[in-house]
């Protein structure tokens, strides 16, 4: 009976016909858009540019960004090495228990943070680092309006500066998508049932997304970006099987809850995969729902199919306190229980530690995120949102904490914090 699962040869010649036909109408509108940009070798090389630390430094400073003195500061701490060392976080963490102890490397926890909003928040996160001894995650995720950090005085190039300062990873949430208007169902919480077939990329605005992506990556260097739509994902696979060095991690909100979802998704990453064997998909962040046998098993298929190194799966240990998920969520116990076994794994911190968020006369709400700067700043919210970011910021050092105690490592930025 299982003989029968094999893929025939003439299936996979047949969608080797299918997308090498010159008149596919839906690969031709892929490529017209890329053409907009140039080839992929001239797409790639313009973003290599952009990125370059010093050439993001001149646009900061050709507009007079305010910003500026905060990315100096934190480049002079760095060199400093005013940020804790790893070797001593484990001391401060285990005392005279860490001589003689060795820690996994192997299976070690990349640490992420959601949502780094504003590049300010980061600043202030960094001075309480320094001042208490705690270590920055090694992966931000920004789910801010692009256009809106694009105008806010150079936000969007300090964070890709600073990115690069403290040795980290980042992915930017792009505006195309369902919630911006293009899904007519949607609205407020009176439309909800709108969402249950996904937040959308309807019709155009999948190679909208593309559009928008090859723009900011041929502008600023972005190279990582959220992906909520099996059509955007494949899109994703298809840029990067053409040869532009695309990025992206899979949101949360695509509700991979159980292995065969899992398969799906990987499946078509592995077929699409550049003869390198490596792919666009770099982060997938499994449903909030899923168990520690998911997990595993779900990494079990992921080696299988040779994607071990290059796709991250990414867990949420705790999420904002409104608007998500059911309360009080916090899946560190879980994370403990995985990590030795699941390798290139992060944990996700959307939110404060429940103990924390319920004494929060503002506490963590995802609904912030579609927030408009002016509006927060007038409705005098900006510093509880600061409040609720740090709030995240220690949940990142609690896990990392736990993860000591039990022997087990951490990635925290890699430029911060020696080893």
């Amino acid at each position: 009976m299982r003989e029968k699962l094999r893929v025939e040869s003439s299936a996979l010649e047949e969608i080797n016909q299918f997308l090498l036909d010159p008149d596919n109408p839906v690969i031709n509108a892929l490529l017209q858009v890329i053409e907009k940009y140039g080839t992929p070798e001239e797409i790639n090389a313009k973003a290599r540019e952009v990125r370059k630390l010093p050439n993001l430094f001149q646009r900061l400073e050709a507009i007079k960004s305010p910003y500026l003195a905060g990315l100096k500061w934190l480049t002079a701490e760095r060199d400093k090495g005013s940020f804790i060392s790893i070797p001593e976080f484990r001391r401060n963490v285990l005392g005279g228990r860490v001589e003689g102890m060795t820690f996994d490397e192997v299976h070690a926890v990349t640490l992420e943070i959601s949502a780094f909003q504003y590049f300010p928040w980061l600043i202030t996160e960094a001075r309480q680092a320094i001042e208490k001894k705690e270590v920055m995650p090694s992966r931000y995720i920004r789910v801010r309006k692009m256009k809106e950090q694009e105008g806010d005085q150079g936000d969007i190039l300090a964070v890709a500066a600073a990115m690069q300062i403290v040795g980290a990873s980042y992915v930017e949430t792009l505006d195309t998508k369902g919630t911006d208007g293009s899904n007519i169902h949607l609205s407020g919480p009176e439309t909800i049932t709108g969402y249950f077939g996904g937040i959308g990329q309807p019709n155009e605005h999948a190679l909208q997304w593309i559009d928008e992506y090859l723009y900011y990556y041929t502008h600023y260097g972005i190279r990582q970006v959220l992906n909520i739509n099996p059509g955007t994902v494949l899109l994703g696979y298809l840029l990067h099987k053409l040869g532009v060095d695309i990025e992206f991690k899979i949101s949360v909100f695509m509700g991979n809850d159980n292995p065969y979802s899992v398969l799906w998704t990987l499946l078509a990453a592995r077929l699409f995969s550049r003869e390198d064997g490596t792919t666009s998909l770099i982060g997938f962040n499994l449903s909030n729902s899923v168990d520690c046998q998911t997990l595993e098993r779900s990494s079990e298929i992921r080696k299988k199919l040779g994607l071990e190194e290059n796709v991250r799966i990414e867990h949420h240990i705790t999420e904002t306190w409104k608007s998500i998920v059911r309360q009080p969520y916090n899946r560190r116990c879980d994370l403990l229980e995985v990590t030795p076994k699941v390798p290139n794994i992060s944990a996700k911190h959307e939110g404060g530690d429940p103990d924390v968020e319920q004494t929060r006369e503002h506490a963590s709400d995802i609904l912030d995120y579609f927030r408009n700067k002016d509006e927060i700043v007038s409705c005098g919210d900006m510093d509880c949102l600061e409040r609720n970011y740090l709030d995240k910021h220690e949940s990142v050092n609690r896990t990392a904490i736990a993860l000591t105690e039990k022997g087990l490592a951490f990635i925290a930025a890699w430029n911060l914090h020696r080893r």
